[in-house]
């Protein structure tokens, strides 16, 4: 009994070490993509600068911040297509991620195909949206593009954090830094966002 202990708290020791090591290789994968762009900031400026702009109570100030907020708009669908394209050179075990809840160590050899999804599929689906969103091709009103945009936005970031992480991890992130659940995220984005986003990950229609 006790060697059988033994032999699981060091195989306990083993798979938590695989898993730091794993998440930190694609954290620094990521980094390693997105180092060429400013993905991150502007973001941060989008979500920041809808907020300010859905405050403001002044007409001719909120007109001037929108006008801002397009322009950050185009730029950021324009790099992230960009990014999206580079990322589709990634290795493909290594863009295989996971779909189960935590972190498995040795997932990309353990878990059969259908238990994974492809980030770089992933990716090309947030660009899409992003991109169909900042041209307001479905013709929404300043207020309805705004909310559409974040939640392609809080989508997309989740998916980096699923990818690094884990989804209960992205799943914490989106809700402890926008109030925002995942579920809610994915209702929220474009019909054709979430229909191929479902589709990537083999789950119902909504």
């Amino acid at each position: 009994m006790t060697e059988l202990l033994l032999l699981l708290a060091v195989l306990a020791v083993a798979a938590q070490v695989r898993k730091t090591r794993e998440q930190q290789a694609r954290v620094a994968l990521l980094a390693q993509y997105l180092r060429p762009y400013q993905i991150e900031q502007q973001m941060e400026a989008l979500i920041d600068g809808y907020l300010r702009w859905l405050g403001e109570a002044d007409a001719e100030r909120a007109l001037q911040i929108r006008g801002v907020l397009a322009g950050t708009e185009q730029g950021l669908a324009g790099q992230f297509q960009r990014f999206a394209a580079d990322v589709a050179g990634m290795p493909a075990p290594q863009a295989q991620v996971s779909k189960l809840p935590m972190w498995i160590p040795w997932a990309q050899q353990l878990l059969p195909r259908y238990r994974m999804f492809d980030v770089r599929e992933a990716f090309k689906i947030h660009a899409r949206g992003i991109a169909d969103v900042a041209a307001n091709s479905a013709n929404l009103s300043d207020k309805q593009l705004a909310r559409r945009m974040m939640a392609e936005l809080l989508l997309m970031q989740h998916t980096c954090h699923w990818f690094c992480r884990s989804k209960a991890v992205a799943d914490a992130r989106l809700v402890m830094r926008h109030q925002t659940a995942w579920q809610q995220a994915l209702d929220t984005v474009s019909p054709q966002t979430a229909r191929d986003y479902r589709e990537l990950l083999g789950l119902p229609a909504a």
